[in-house]
């Protein structure tokens, strides 16, 4: 049994995807504080000037003591107005483009102002769109309260895993023997995203899947599960 876990991630990069992919069960961590700088509420697309940061604004009072299910989004600004028009006015000569801008708008036009909840469905669309059947599960689900490394630990006894598949940031906060201790191993992920065709000069990796899925004609990036 392999678990994973992350935050909620607005278009998620391949990375994200792919460390889902490769778990039996992924742990969508919506009872964390929510990051200012992090990829909760952003990512990036690429221009004729490079990457470009698509960003929901989120409501500043309260979210960085509350967890993500208490986190809004500030519908005062429009955002998706903007996004969409950055969207199209950057890829609307790529190659997948009237596939998939239509699902997109639809997908962003979403009216919902929870982030956890916004990202959550993002989530569900892109996993359907890509045949992954991992299972997911929300840690507001759970009955499971403690942080950090001991958060993860005790997911993973949750659910009877013998791995833990971790980011690369992970080796920064989990004490790793206490996963020894517990019989569980931890592998960190090492992604690589694969270079395909891209609008605007030299190749730009780990931007949002969104790029990815508007240039490429492949039907997945995914290797087989390990």
């Amino acid at each position: 049994m392999i678990v994973s876990a992350h935050q909620p991630a607005y278009l998620p990069w391949l990375g994200y995807l792919e460390k889902i992919a490769r778990a039996d069960v992924f742990v969508y961590l919506d009872t964390v504080q929510f990051e200012r700088n992090s990829f909760i509420n952003r990512n990036q697309i690429k221009t004729p000037q490079g990457a470009l940061w698509l960003t929901i604004p989120v409501k500043a009072k309260g979210h960085m003591s509350g967890s993500l299910r208490t986190t809004e989004i500030d519908e005062s600004r429009p955002w998706r107005t903007k996004h969409l028009k950055s969207i199209e006015m950057n890829y609307r000569k790529a190659s997948r483009f009237n596939e998939w801008f239509p699902k997109i708008e639809a997908l962003l036009s979403m009216p919902e102002s929870n982030l956890a909840n916004y990202c959550w469905h993002h989530l569900r669309f892109w996993l359907e769109k890509l045949n992954i059947v991992t299972r997911i599960v929300r840690s507001s689900d759970l009955s499971i309260s403690s942080s950090k490394s001991d958060l993860v630990l005790d997911l993973c006894r949750h659910f009877g895993a013998r791995r833990y598949l971790s980011g690369v940031q992970g080796c920064d906060y989990l004490v790793e023997s206490d996963f020894k201790d517990a019989g569980i191993a931890i592998e960190y992920q090492s992604f690589n995203s694969p270079e395909y065709p891209q609008l605007w000069g030299n190749f730009i990796p780990n931007l949002s899947v969104l790029d990815w899925r508007m240039n490429a004609s492949e039907a997945s990036f995914l290797s087989a599960k390990s």
